[in-house]
């Protein structure tokens, strides 16, 4: 069974952040789907089991963001 998370990442401004964040957080272990909405800086998560924050916040890092 999945579990689905909704993270808030500031500083995207485009479907190109949307994607660069999509990629980070989808080569976290378990991740199954990524989608970001950059008009709300909204980011749900769906993975095998719940994903760390920290692991989540490193991720968004990587592509250059925050996690709120």
């Amino acid at each position: 069974m999945s579990t689905s998370t909704t993270w808030t990442v500031t500083g995207m401004t485009c479907a190109h952040c949307e994607a660069s964040v999509r990629e980070e957080i989808g080569e976290l272990p378990g991740v199954e789907s990524v989608t970001a909405d950059h008009t709300s800086g909204e980011v749900v998560v769906t993975s095998a089991e719940p994903v760390e924050r920290s692991a989540v916040a490193a991720a968004v890092a990587e592509a250059g963001y925050e996690l709120a």
